[in-house]
């Protein structure tokens, strides 16, 4: 594994490079005026070492104090024109800084858009990140290595130039720990930028999870998921801790690089002072030695090393993720992209599906084989407790199976393609406060006013738009009946038309003849509908009906189930033919009532089997 990942840190910064080398030769003047600017810093540098070696041999030490202030008064008024050329420095900095992250930001977005057109189910939130969170590291690293960089040649020439002035034997003393230092910081380069990459990579990957669980935020609470989906998120933030610690432990080795390039050769030019003085080096010569070393050399050794340390790796791995190739299509969980769809193949399939709440629980879906053909209508029955929500779940791609493989098209599920693929409404719909028109092109924000008005029709949305007034009016969701609610959720759903829709008693709230309206309109659409059924009557409606008990399970027409399941035919006789007047807010005028006279639990449940059916999780839409 070492050698491919060598192979890629290679090929980072080749990429990086050849990319790097067009935009600054487009920049080659402004490269040049910073240049000029930082001349006065290479000036400011070697007469101050120069003037305090001079100030001292030919003027205070000689008995010439005139001539020692006016050395001293040379390496001070040197500093000024250094400090007059910041403004200098920084105009022509923001002529590198800025062009760099307007062409990173410009990269990013065309990327996006371009993935978008080309695979619109394999978005991810990669190019939010860049364009917000990355180029921003981007500029401000570019930025403070430019600046540090300048300065460290400058200052490293200057000082370099005085020492040679001064005493050419200075550098035998001086150079060494400069050279060992520099030789232990150049080998923690790669392994930095290796553990900067895997920080980034897990920031993106929590990033998108963070994306993710908010786009689904009502998936997931419909499905309860919620514990699930904390437990993901603990896992990446774990992944970000521990490429952070690696990261630090390698900046631990960093710091004693620096130690050796900053602390030593001052305290070997001290050791060595005896020998050197001994030798002609003079007084004035060896305070100006450790001025360059103190006031020059170390700090712009430091400084750099620092900048590198910090910035360099960040930078290197940032740029190789706007210059490298863009991400294949996402893939799913088993981390090929599947095959293309079948024609013909079933809109949703299950192959032996396990399913369970924990490893030690007991499966609520055990093996469970199903297909869900194109334009097929499929109801789903059974007792409180018996899966049918989690079935739901499951077939829309919310709940992961812990065994066997879930189909849409003939191909494994993918995140990335649950909103072109199916809508799955639970009992309780969410309506959010706007408009009528907003509420119900939630899930199809291009729905025509025709689309809207046939849709209306088809469900019987009409004396909810006659109370409202128009498409325009204002819904308050805590002045709309449960019944009306349900309503609003089904109209979205109906206009968004997707292959596959999946109702869990999202018409709990109506009366049978709304009931029978919306899923008879359903049922005309050209997608899949399956349904957790509320009523007998509406499992009477399908195609065909599965019936579940637990783990286990059976399928078939009405009347097929009437001789097979003994389960079906105790629930068929427990179901009360549905009678109930229509009102016009969608609900019952009155409570269901078995046969016996006695009605449900709650006016919204109906009896089945063995119980009542438990209030599914909270709504979707």
């Amino acid at each position: 594994m070492k050698a491919p990942r060598t192979a890629r840190r290679d090929g980072a910064l080749t990429r990086v490079t050849r990319d790097a080398r067009p935009f600054l030769r487009a920049r080659t003047g402004t490269v040049l005026r910073l240049a000029g600017w930082s001349l006065l810093e290479f000036v400011q540098t070697f007469l101050g070492g120069f003037g305090v070696a001079r100030a001292l041999d030919h003027g205070f030490l000689a008995g010439r104090p005139l001539t020692g202030l006016l050395w001293l008064a040379v390496a001070a008024v040197a500093v000024l024109p250094a400090q007059l050329a910041t403004r200098g420095v920084f105009g022509r900095l923001a002529d590198l800084v800025e062009p760099l992250r307007d062409g990173l930001v410009r990269r990013a977005v065309s990327r996006a858009l371009s993935g978008a057109l080309a695979h619109p189910a394999g978005t991810t939130a990669r190019s939010l990140s860049q364009v917000t969170h990355q180029s921003e590291i981007a500029r401000d690293g570019w930025a403070g290595l430019v600046l540090t960089l300048r300065s460290f040649v400058f200052t490293v020439a200057g000082a370099v130039a005085g020492l040679l002035a001064l005493e050419p034997r200075l550098l035998l003393i001086v150079l060494p720990p400069l050279i060992l230092g520099a030789a232990l910081f150049l080998a923690t380069l790669l392994p930095m930028a290796a553990r900067q990459r895997d920080y980034l990579t897990a920031d993106e990957a929590y990033a998108a999870h963070a994306g993710k669980a908010a786009a689904d935020l009502r998936d997931l609470a419909a499905a309860g998921a919620a514990d699930r989906t904390v437990a993901d998120s603990r896992d990446l933030a774990d992944d970000q801790v521990r490429a952070a610690r690696s990261l630090a432990r390698w900046s631990g080795v960093r710091v004693v690089a620096l130690a050796v390039c900053g602390r030593f050769p001052p305290l070997l030019l001290l050791l060595g002072a005896p020998w050197l003085l001994r030798n002609g080096l003079t007084p004035g010569a060896l305070v100006g030695a450790l001025t360059y070393l103190t006031q020059a050399l170390a700090p712009a050794v430091q400084a750099l090393m620092t900048m590198l340390s910090t910035v360099g790796g960040r930078l290197l791995v940032v740029l190789d993720r706007f210059t490298d190739a863009p991400p294949p299509p996402a893939e799913d969980e088993s981390g090929s992209q599947g095959p293309p769809p079948r024609d013909h193949a079933p809109v949703a399939e299950l192959r032996a599906v396990t399913f369970a709440y924990g490893p030690a629980a007991h499966p609520v879906l055990d093996r469970l084989s199903l297909s869900v053909a194109p334009g097929e209508h499929l109801a789903v029955v059974g007792p409180s407790g018996s899966g049918k929500s989690t079935l739901a779940a499951v077939l829309a791609g919310v709940e992961a199976p812990t065994g066997g493989t879930v189909l849409w098209h003939g191909r494994p599920v993918r995140g990335a393609d649950a909103t072109s693929v199916r809508v799955l409404l639970p009992q309780h719909a969410y309506v959010f406060t706007g408009s009528l028109r907003d509420n119900l092109r939630y899930l199809r924000p291009d729905a025509s006013d025709r689309s809207i008005a046939a849709m209306i029709d088809a469900l019987g949305l009409d004396p909810l738009l006659s109370r409202l007034g128009s498409l325009e009016a204002t819904l308050e969701p805590d002045r709309l009946s449960q019944g009306e609610r349900q309503l609003v959720a089904l109209g979205r759903a109906y206009l968004a038309a997707p292959p596959l829709t999946v109702l869990d008693e999202a018409t709990s709230r109506l009366d049978p003849a709304a009931e029978t309206r919306a899923e008879r309109a359903f049922a005309a659409l050209p997608g899949a509908l399956v349904v957790v059924a509320h009523r007998l009557s509406s499992a009477r409606r399908a195609d065909r009906i599965l019936v579940m008990d637990g783990p286990r399970t059976r399928c078939g027409t009405s009347a097929e189930l009437l001789r097979t399941s003994a389960l079906y035919r105790d629930l068929a006789g427990l179901w009360e033919p549905d009678e109930e007047p229509h009102r016009e807010n969608g609900e019952p005028d009155q409570e269901p009532r078995r046969k016996n006279g006695e009605p449900d639990q709650e006016p919204h449940k109906s009896v089945r089997g063995n119980g009542v059916i438990s209030t599914p999780p909270p709504s979707l839409f």
